[in-house]
């Protein structure tokens, strides 16, 4: 897979480094033939924010044979972008490639109509300009990412990291996500939907008795926890635990409980050969049924053809079916 990164004067090397950092590692660690090239509109070199200036790019031709564009940021003014780069998005995207714009990225995806009548998201400090300047799109200020297949917008930098990890996970499954995580040591899942900016980051277990209860549950999927399960362990009401559980996620207990068992459903259908049943009891789930019922809600696939996609040993390239955008609202 071709993935194309777009660099212009004034882009900061963080923002830039990102999609390169996660992308690259995935041809470094031999998970994927991907590679990835860095353009500019002219193929001269750029200055970045911080003064450097980055030469050896590539020109807008390259974009003809990428699989996937990237609009990694966007300069902090919003300046509109000019006619040749939105059409050039949009001939992108017309042939099928994906789009992705990371932070304020989104600006441009949104200038080049890719986004009209869909939800999208920026930093959350940009997200009431995004509204303003493109009021057919649906702005979610607190989501991290949103993937609609063929396009996928996201937050600030921290949550480009995310995006891009997910992207991985999409085409590649969430084993190679994770491996490519470990290696950049960052957290392998974040949802979508979760929290953009929160009071503090999800604790660990020697940071705070959340932390520990997570950990706690973590060893025990295959058991029918519940909420009032993990608040007895933190010894605290079942509605104070909520709050506190929120407060340090940016979820609710039962939306992270269920996002980490099909997490194990999807390791256990990536790597054995587990009947779907087992998996089901493994995972927590009282059923295949509702397994099933609870994947399909979420990935918009089914537990059997997602094992035909990611545990076919000969395809492991193949596009997952879209997600419909790892919705917000499942």
């Amino acid at each position: 897979m071709r993935i194309a990164i777009y660099a212009f004067d004034g882009i900061t090397m963080f923002h830039l480094s990102i999609p390169l950092a996660v992308f690259g590692e995935v041809a470094r660690l031999g998970l994927a033939d991907w590679e990835t090239c860095v353009w500019s509109e002219d193929g001269k070199p750029v200055r970045t924010e911080g003064g450097l200036e980055i030469a050896a790019l590539s020109g807008s031709e390259s974009v003809s044979s990428a699989d996937v564009l990237v609009i990694p940021s966007w300069p902090s003014e919003l300046p509109e972008a000019n006619d040749q780069l939105l059409e050039l998005i949009r001939r992108t995207h017309d042939r099928g490639a994906a789009v992705v714009g990371l932070c304020l990225g989104a600006f441009a995806v949104a200038q080049a109509g890719l986004l009209d009548g869909r939800s999208a998201v920026t930093h959350w400090v940009r997200t009431a300009d995004l509204a303003i300047q493109y009021p057919g799109l649906n702005v979610e200020p607190s989501a991290l990412y949103i993937d609609h297949g063929d396009v996928l917008t996201s937050a600030g930098a921290a949550s480009a990291l995310d995006a891009c990890v997910h992207l991985v996970r999409a085409r590649l499954g969430s084993s190679a996500a994770a491996t490519v995580a470990r290696r950049l040591v960052i957290a392998p899942h974040r949802e979508g939907g979760q929290a953009q900016y929160i009071e503090r980051p999800v604790p660990t277990a020697t940071g705070g008795i959340i932390g520990a209860v997570t950990d706690w549950a973590l060893t025990r999927l295959d058991q029918p926890l519940s909420v009032e399960d993990l608040a007895q362990r933190a010894q605290m009401s079942p509605r104070n635990f909520t709050r506190r559980f929120r407060k340090a996620t940016g979820t609710s207990p039962a939306r992270w409980l269920l996002t980490r068992r099909l997490d194990e459903a999807r390791r256990l259908l990536e790597t054995t050969e587990q009947p779907i049943s087992r998996i089901a009891e493994a995972c927590g789930f009282v059923s295949p049924v509702t397994l099933r019922q609870n994947f399909i809600g979420t990935y918009s696939t089914t537990p059997t053809a997602y094992r035909r996609q990611f545990n076919d040993k000969e395809t492991p390239h193949r596009r997952a079916p879209a997600t419909a955008g790892e919705k917000l609202h499942r």
